[in-house]
């Protein structure tokens, strides 16, 4: 019997695996754009720690192992800034993306605390995948912003 991946939220006891996950990942977007000091690589565990305090993370898992992960924070004027959306490499395109995406927006939908009145995110201008991702769940472009030689940053938004 298989098992079936699991989504719930991640505490501190889930920062390690999600920081080496979130190394694994980026390791391709690093190699896309030609830079390997992005943020996501550079980020220590004790960074990753402060910001799950911050804000809202959840895990995917397959029994004991983090295998994808999203985290957010909702500000004063109700943007879910949605981040760090990640898959392992071999959990990829299956719909697992989707799934954490769904369940994040749905979280900061939901939460008692400021509630969401629109989801934003970003992603690179070359990383074809994420942006498909997010135009299917209706996310649509609002800004670019060049971040370095090689690197456009793609804003998305859509009301929530």
């Amino acid at each position: 019997m298989g098992m079936s991946v699991t989504i719930s939220a991640a505490g501190t006891q889930d920062a390690e695996q999600i920081l080496k996950l979130q190394y694994l990942c980026y390791q391709s977007e690093a190699e896309l754009y030609g830079d390997y000091r992005i943020e996501p690589l550079t980020q220590t565990l004790d960074e990753l720690r402060a910001e799950l305090e911050r804000g809202h993370c959840l895990v995917a898992s397959l029994g004991d192992e983090v295998v994808a992960s999203v985290r957010g924070t909702v500000d004063e004027a109700g943007t879910a800034h949605i981040a760090k959306l990640i898959v392992h490499p071999r959990m990829r395109r299956h719909g697992l993306g989707g799934r954490l995406l769904d369940a994040i927006e749905q979280h900061f939908a939901a939460d008692p605390g400021p509630t969401a009145k629109r989801f934003q995110l970003f992603t690179g201008h070359r990383s074809e995948g994420n942006l498909r991702l997010y135009r299917s769940r209706g996310y649509e472009q609002i800004a670019t912003r060049v971040a370095g030689p090689r690197l456009t940053l793609v804003t998305l938004e859509k009301a929530a």
